[in-house]
């Protein structure tokens, strides 16, 4: 385990919070892409926009691989510290 500045182990290295934040990245990506599909007109329903492959298929893979990406992160074991 790291140690944090006051001496006790920390239960996450640097690598860990860099692939954490990969992962929010990620995930934050899949849901700006699934995001959208607002109509000028409220009462026209434009079918392509809404059920377009980016939102249907893409996006939610893209989350999905943010998602592995953190529980890659959290058990990810450090490595040993050099004293």
């Amino acid at each position: 385990m790291a140690t944090s500045t006051n001496g006790a182990p920390s239960m996450f290295s640097k690598s860990n919070y860099t692939w954490m934040l990969i992962g929010a990245v990620v995930i934050a990506l899949g849901m700006f892409l699934m995001s959208g599909g607002k109509s000028a007109n409220p009462a026209v329903f434009n079918r392509d926009e809404v059920y377009s492959a980016t939102r249907i298929t893409v996006a939610p893979i893209i989350i999905f691989i943010g998602l592995i990406i953190e529980v890659y992160a959290i058990f990810k074991k450090s490595a040993p510290e050099k004293k």
